[in-house]
C-alpha cells in the first residue's frame, strides 16, 4: 500500500486582511532577510504561487540588505517554472506540447472517438466559445489529476463523461509521443518527487536549505503537496493573505489555513508592517474600500472629541475614511473616453509616466477593445499579448499564401492565369464589391492583391521549397512583409504581428516533424485552419509592462499581483460584478449544481459559504441568509476580485461604470451592487468625476475631438433654444466661430485638419455634398 502524501511541516504567516501592494512586497522582503541571513541568499528558493508579477517580486528582495552572502541575487520562481525544470530534469527527452499541437492532437483525438457525442454537445459545438470553454474544462481536470474512473462513482452527466473520456484518451496519446502539456507538468513533477524516483528529489533540494512560499492563499491540493515534498529537509516558511484567495477557491472551499493540518503553524498577524518614521509609508486613501470588499468591516468609527452625553445629537465619525472617484457615463466608449481624459489630468497635475497607470477591465477578453479605444483617445499602451489569429491581418496574408500554394500544387495552370490577367487588381476590386467569392482560392487570391503589389506567378514560384517553413521564410523575406508592418502600424500592433509571425513559423516547422498531418502545404493549411478556428483572443500569456511603458490595460485578475499609482476599474455593472456565469458558459447554471464531478465548486453547503468568506453573516439570518449556495459562493468570489483590484492602486483608484439599454429607449445605470454598497456605507466617499462638455479638456486627440464637434454643438444648442421659446445668444457663437476661423487661417494647423473642420462647418449647414 502506498504511503500518505507529505504533510506540510514549518510556519505560516497569514495577514489578517489583504495588505496595500506595496506593504505586501515589504513584509515579504523582510520574511526573506530572515531566512537570506540565516542560510545565505543562494540557499533560499522562494516560491512564487502565480507567475504575474514575478519581476516585480525580484527587484523587492534584490534591495534587501544581506548580511550572509553576495552579491544579492534571490532565487525567484513561480511555482509552475520551477515544477517544470524538476520534471526536465527527470526525463530531458520529453517535449512540451505547444498550444497549437494541443488544439491539432486533441482534434484527432475527438474525431477518432469509439464513443457517440452527446447531443448536448453537438449542439454546443455551433457557438464561438465552445472550444475555449472544452479547452478550459479539459485543462482544470488535468491540473487536478481527474480521470473518468476517479469520478465514476459520482455518475457523471453524460456530457461530462464523454469529455473526460476524450481527455483520458488525449493523454495517452500524449504519453504514447513523448509529450508533456503544460497542466499536467505538477500532477506528474509530485508523484516524482514524493517517490524520490531515481533521487531526483535528493537531486533537486541538495542547494535548497530554506523555502519562502509566497501567495500562500492560493496553493491548491496538489501545489501543497509539490511543497511537502521538496521541503522534507528543508525549513518551509509560507506566507499569505486572509480573504484573498481568488483562484484556489474556484476549486477547493475554505480559508487556507484549516485546509493545511497540523504541522504547519499558522500565525495570524497584521496586516501594517511596523515601519520607522523614515521608512514610513501612508496608507492609501481607498483602504477603508478594499478592506469593506475583502473583509466586510465597514469604517471603524469614534465618538467626535467633544462628545459630554448619550443625546441623540452626538455625531459619531469613522476613525478612517476611504476615499475613491467615481467615472458614470452613458456608454461604453464614453467611459474609455473619460478615463483617457481623467489620465492626462493626472500627468499634468502629477508629472507621471503613463506606466503609472492601469486599466482593469472584467475579462480579457475585453482587453483588445479597451486598449484600442485608450489609444484612439491619444492614449499609448503597454499591455503586449498574443490576439486572436483570426483578428490579425498578417496571418490572413500568410494562409491566403499557403492556400494558394496548396491550388498551385492541384493545378498550377489556374492559379497562375489568373495572376497575369491584366485585370487582375479589377480583379481583387470585384471581389469586394460583387458576389462574395467562395472558392478559398479566389478569396485568397484577393486578399494577396489587396496587401502586396506585383503578386505574380514568378513570385509564387520563387517562394517554392521542398520545405514549407522555407517557403514562408522566403516570402515575408520577398515581400518585406516585416518591413510592412514596420512603417503602416503603430509598434504595438507591429510587435504583436511580429508575435504572430513567428508562430506561423513554429506552426509550419512542427508540420514538418510531426506525423499528425503531411509535412507539405495540405497539412500546413489543415493545422493553420484549425489553429485560428480554436484560437481565443489574449489566451496565450499577457505581457503586462514591457520596457517601452505605457497604460497597463488587463483583466481584473491580473491586478492582484502587482501595483500602480492609479487604477481606472471599468465596466463596474452588475452584469459583470458579480455577474450571472460564473464557471463557464459550456453548460446551464442548474447543470452546474448537480456536476458534483465538474472540476470546481459547484454545490457548496452554507457551512462551505461561511468559512470561506468572511463577507457572508450566516450567524445572523441563518441558512436562510445565503439564498441560492453557488451563486452566493461565486458571487463573494467576484466580490473579492474587485477588492484586490481596489488595493493594486497606490494613490487614486476609480470606480467606472456606464448606462445600460433596458429595452425600448430606456437606459439604467444598473451599477454593481458593490459599488452601490460603498456609496451606502458610512466612511466611504465616492465622489463623481466631472465628464461633461463643460469639463477642462486634456490631450491633443480630446481637443481635437472637441473642435471637431463645435460647429453641430452649436447649431443644435440654438435650435433646442428655438424649439422650447428660449432666446439663443448668437453673438456668442459668432464670437466662438471667429476665433476658430483665426485660429484656421493663422496658426499652425494641419491642412487635413483646418480641412475637417470646414467640413464639419459644411455638414451643419446641411451642405453634405461639396461642391468642389
Amino acid at each position: 500500500m502506498a504511503s500518505p502524501p507529505p504533510g506540510l511541516d514549518g510556519t505560516c504567516k497569514l495577514l489578517s486582511e489583504p495588505a496595500a501592494s506595496d506593504e505586501l512586497f515589504d513584509r515579504v522582503a523582510a520574511e526573506y532577510a530572515i531566512l537570506a541571513d540565516e542560510y545565505g541568499p543562494r540557499n533560499v528558493l522562494v516560491l512564487k504561487r502565480h507567475p504575474a508579477g514575478l519581476d516585480s517580486l525580484i527587484d523587492s528582495l534584490a534591495d534587501i540588505e544581506v548580511t550572509n552572502g553576495s552579491p544579492r541575487s534571490p532565487r525567484v520562481e513561480s511555482l509552475p517554472e520551477h515544477a517544470s525544470k524538476v520534471l526536465e530534469a527527470s526525463d530531458p527527452t520529453l517535449d512540451r506540447l505547444e498550444y497549437e499541437e494541443r488544439i491539432e492532437l486533441i482534434s484527432l483525438v475527438i474525431d477518432g472517438a469509439s464513443r457517440d457525442v452527446p447531443d448536448y454537445l453537438e449542439r454546443a459545438a455551433e457557438h464561438e466559445s465552445f472550444a475555449r470553454d472544452v479547452g478550459q474544462l479539459l485543462l482544470e481536470a488535468t491540473r487536478q489529476q481527474l480521470r473518468l474512473e476517479d469520478v465514476a462513482d459520482d455518475d457523471p452527466h453524460d456530457s461530462l463523461a464523454f469529455l473526460y473520456a476524450m481527455n483520458d484518451r488525449f493523454h495517452a496519446e500524449l504519453e504514447s509521443r513523448g509529450y508533456v502539456e503544460r497542466a499536467d507538468v505538477i500532477p506528474r513533477t509530485v508523484e516524482l518527487l514524493e517517490s524520490d524516483t531515481d533521487g531526483l528529489r535528493t537531486h533537486v533540494t541538495d542547494s535548497i536549505d530554506a523555502v519562502l512560499a509566497v501567495e500562500f492563499e492560493e496553493y491548491r491540493r496538489l501545489d501543497r503537496r509539490y511543497l511537502a515534498a521538496l521541503t522534507r529537509d528543508a525549513d518551509l516558511v509560507c506566507f499569505g493573505e486572509r480573504h484573498a484567495s481568488v483562484e484556489r477557491t474556484r476549486v477547493e472551499p475554505g480559508r487556507i489555513e484549516d485546509l493545511v493540518g497540523d504541522d504547519l503553524d499558522v500565525d495570524i498577524v497584521d496586516s501594517r508592517l511596523e515601519q520607522s518614521d523614515e521608512d514610513h509609508r501612508e496608507t492609501p486613501p481607498h483602504h477603508a474600500i478594499t478592506r469593506l470588499l475583502a473583509t466586510g468591516e465597514s469604517p471603524e468609527l469614534a465618538e467626535t472629541a467633544g462628545r459630554q452625553s448619550s443625546s441623540t445629537d452626538d455625531r459619531v465619525e469613522p476613525a478612517e475614511r476611504g476615499r475613491a472617484r467615481r467615472i458614470r457615463t452613458r456608454t461604453a466608449r464614453d467611459q474609455v473616453g473619460a478615463v483617457a481624459s481623467e489620465i492626462q489630468a493626472l500627468r499634468d497635475r502629477h508629472d507621471w509616466r503613463f506606466d503609472a497607470f492601469a486599466v482593469a477591465v472584467p475579462r480579457i477578453e475585453r482587453v483588445p477593445e479597451t486598449r484600442r479605444q485608450l489609444r484612439e483617445a491619444g492614449i499609448p499602451t503597454a499591455t503586449i499579448g498574443t490576439p486572436s489569429l483570426a483578428e490579425d491581418p498578417v496571418v490572413h496574408e500568410l494562409y491566403a499564401f499557403v492556400t494558394l500554394q496548396c491550388e498551385r500544387e492541384r493545378d498550377p495552370g489556374r492559379i497562375d492565369a489568373e495572376l497575369v490577367d491584366d485585370a487582375v487588381t479589377d480583379h481583387a476590386i470585384r471581389g469586394r464589391e460583387g458576389p462574395e467569392a467562395t472558392e478559398p482560392w479566389d478569396v485568397s487570391l484577393e486578399r494577396l492583391c489587396a496587401r502586396v503589389d506585383d503578386v505574380s506567378p514568378e513570385l509564387l514560384a520563387s517562394c517554392t521549397d521542398s520545405s514549407v517553413a522555407r517557403s514562408l521564410e522566403r516570402w515575408i523575406r520577398l515581400t518585406d512583409l516585416k518591413g510592412r508592418i514596420a512603417r503602416e502600424e503603430a509598434w504595438v500592433d507591429a510587435r504583436e504581428q511580429y508575435a504572430s509571425v513567428r508562430r506561423v513559423l513554429e506552426i509550419a516547422r512542427f508540420v514538418e516533424e510531426t506525423d499528425l498531418v503531411g509535412p507539405d502545404w495540405q497539412g500546413l493549411r489543415r493545422m493553420l485552419r484549425r489553429t485560428i478556428q480554436y484560437d481565443a483572443p489574449y489566451v496565450h500569456a499577457v505581457e503586462a509592462q514591457p520596457p517601452t511603458g505605457g497604460v497597463t490595460v488587463c483583466a481584473v485578475d491580473d491586478c492582484k499581483y502587482d501595483s500602480w499609482e492609479t487604477v481606472f476599474l471599468l465596466d463596474l455593472l452588475d452584469e459583470n460584478y458579480p455577474g450571472e456565469q460564473f464557471l463557464t458558459q459550456l453548460f446551464p447554471t442548474a447543470w452546474l449544481r448537480g456536476m458534483d464531478s465538474y472540476p470546481a465548486v459547484t454545490d457548496p453547503s452554507v457551512s462551505d459559504i461561511a468559512r470561506t468568506f468572511a463577507t457572508v453573516d450566516v450567524d445572523s439570518g441563518g441558512d436562510d441568509s445565503v439564498g441560492d449556495p453557488f451563486k452566493t459562493y461565486h458571487a463573494q468570489r467576484s466580490r473579492r476580485r474587485l477588492a484586490l483590484g481596489t488595493r493594486a492602486a497606490r494613490t487614486h483608484l476609480y470606480c467606472c461604470s456606464y448606462e445600460r439599454g433596458s429595452g425600448g429607449l430606456r437606459r439604467t445605470y444598473d451599477e454593481s451592487r458593490y459599488l452601490q454598497l460603498i456609496d451606502a456605507t458610512d466612511g466611504l466617499d465616492l465622489p463623481d468625476v466631472e465628464t461633461d462638455t463643460a469639463a477642462a479638456i486634456h490631450g491633443e486627440t480630446n481637443a481635437l475631438e472637441a473642435l471637431l464637434a463645435q460647429p453641430h454643438g452649436e447649431l443644435e444648442r440654438i435650435l433646442r433654444e428655438a424649439s422650447t421659446g428660449g432666446e439663443a445668444d448668437l453673438g456668442a457663437t459668432e464670437e466662438l466661430f471667429e476665433e476658430i476661423a483665426v485660429v484656421l487661417e493663422d496658426g499652425d494647423i494641419d491642412p487635413e485638419l483646418a480641412e475637417a473642420v470646414r467640413s464639419q462647418f459644411e455638414f451643419a449647414a446641411g451642405e453634405v455634398v461639396r461642391d468642389d
